[in-house]
């Protein structure tokens, strides 16, 4: 009898044995070096340290994945709101920085099966009373300007009425500061940039369950590049199964935000 690890890793240990198995006539092989577009101010998923270098977690889960499949990994920093026109230029090779996955974007780019979830979540104060979105009512709540958080509030018009007020920002980091000293009640932002915030003050700040919508990331490639697809997505899967992905999220995030 093969004990129950053994038949979990059996698909992905098969499905990696099948992309290497191909032949060069129906599978060319990869490049040596796959360039990795990013936006490197979009902490914590790729940003730049102190000492300017590039890191972040889909920083780490891009060089794991690259030295699985035996290439080298180059970042570069790309203009974000063209990343579809950079990577089908052939600029770069694949997107990874928080790429969301939308039926719009399917039209234009391949992407790989989801590595994470991203929730609009709610941080408040580790002292807050509030518990849950409902006791959101009569409260101040803040959120950045043209983000993803404000459309997720939206869309839950019930809660959004309850608010005293919905109060702006410029960026996510500004709505924490007033969180911190009580100008605001609670802030919704991004998972990704929530819990990697409040992995570092877990003494200020603490996520509540509930959250405002769910959305998956996934790796972005061209449409015609199949190998590299079927070779990420492999990789990807052997990642998850043997826990290096949980690890690396939990460096990151305090967390296992892995899909």
């Amino acid at each position: 009898m093969f004990p129950f690890k053994s038949l979990v890793l059996a698909p992905v240990l098969a499905a990696a044995m099948l992309v290497q198995a191909q032949t060069p006539a129906d599978a060319p092989a990869l490049p040596q070096t796959i360039v990795v577009g990013l936006d490197d101010n979009f902490p914590p998923m790729g940003f730049r340290n102190e000492r300017n270098e590039i890191v972040g977690f889909d920083i780490d889960m891009a060089r794991e994945a690259a030295r699985r499949m035996q290439v080298d990994a180059q970042f570069r920093p790309i203009d974000w709101s063209a990343k579809e026109a950079e990577l089908n230029s052939k600029r770069v090779d694949v997107l990874w920085n928080g790429l969301t996955i939308t039926e719009e974007r399917k039209k234009h780019i391949a992407f790989t099966a989801p590595y994470m979830e991203n929730h609009q979540i709610i941080v408040v104060s580790a002292k807050s009373d509030i518990q849950s979105k409902a006791d959101l009512a009569g409260k101040v709540i803040g959120a950045q300007e043209g983000s993803s958080a404000l459309d997720a509030i939206g869309r839950d018009a019930a809660t959004a009425s309850s608010f005293k007020q919905l109060r702006t920002f410029g960026d996510n980091i500004t709505a924490l500061m007033d969180l911190g000293v009580g100008r605001v009640d609670a802030v919704v932002l991004d998972e990704v940039v929530g819990r990697y915030y409040v992995a570092k003050r877990s003494d200020q700040f603490r996520v509540l369950q509930d959250h405002f919508g769910t959305e998956e990331y996934g790796v972005g490639v061209r449409r015609d590049d199949t190998q590299l697809l079927q070779r990420l997505d492999a990789t990807l899967a052997a990642m998850k199964a043997d826990g290096t992905a949980q690890k690396i999220s939990e460096q990151w995030f305090g967390a296992n935000v892995i899909k």
